[in-house]
């Protein structure tokens, strides 16, 4: 039986404006430096995202999407190809995820970086590259301008135009039916998982092999 107060929820919709991340390849590193992931909690982390191309060695600002004020309260990114790779450090989409990021959308993912983003119920949504380019654009061009991400329908709505996007299968029923948290799931589930391992005999004969140690 699941436990109300544990309740996941559902991530089918998306909205809110966008902020283009241009190149291909964009590593996990690029995304968070290792040197900020010596820290016990993830708290804080969105300070330091893409931190050595936001500023040079002595913490001037360069020129980049995420330093510019007009960007400051996107949710949506917008990026290019194979991003997310490198890595498996689930820190580059826990700074995503605390910066404000609510949903990626781009020309493609690592499947690691990916099913990390999955695990905090970040949607990750591809086109082919004309369309994330002319994305990116518009975005650029219209920083408030309000972007609609509809992932169970795999459709992303902005200024007046519609494209289709593809979201991987068994991503998009975890987020649509909300099971996208594995480990709320468990907690959420804890008496059938004990009833079960109460029927369980091997695991009765552990308990009293233990004892017996004891």
């Amino acid at each position: 039986m699941t436990d109300p107060t544990e309740e996941i929820p559902q991530v089918d919709y998306v909205e809110g404006t966008g902020i283009p991340i241009r190149g291909n390849d964009i590593d996990t590193d690029q995304i968070i430096p290792a040197r900020f992931m010596k820290v016990v909690t993830f708290d804080g982390l969105g300070e330091f995202a893409f931190f050595d191309l936001r500023f040079d060695d002595e913490d001037n600002q360069k020129d980049h999407p995420m330093n510019e004020e007009r960007f400051g309260d996107a949710n949506v990114m917008v990026v290019n190809n194979n991003f997310g790779c490198g890595s498996s450090r689930e820190h580059a989409p826990q700074a995503l995820m605390r910066w404000g990021i609510d949903a990626i959308i781009g020309e493609g993912f690592a499947e690691i970086f990916a099913g990390n983003c999955l695990a905090l119920g970040i949607p990750t949504l591809t086109a082919d590259h004309e369309t994330i380019n002319a994305l990116q654009q518009w975005v650029d061009d219209n920083p408030d301008g309000d972007i609609e991400v509809d992932v169970e329908a795999e459709t992303v709505r902005y200024g007046g135009n519609e494209i289709s996007v593809s979201v991987d299968d068994a991503q998009r029923q975890a987020l649509v039916e909300g099971i996208w948290d594995t480990t709320a799931l468990m907690k959420a589930n804890r008496n059938a998982i004990e009833e079960t391992a109460a029927q369980l005999p091997y695991l009765d004969q552990t308990r009293s092999d233990l004892e017996a140690d004891d």
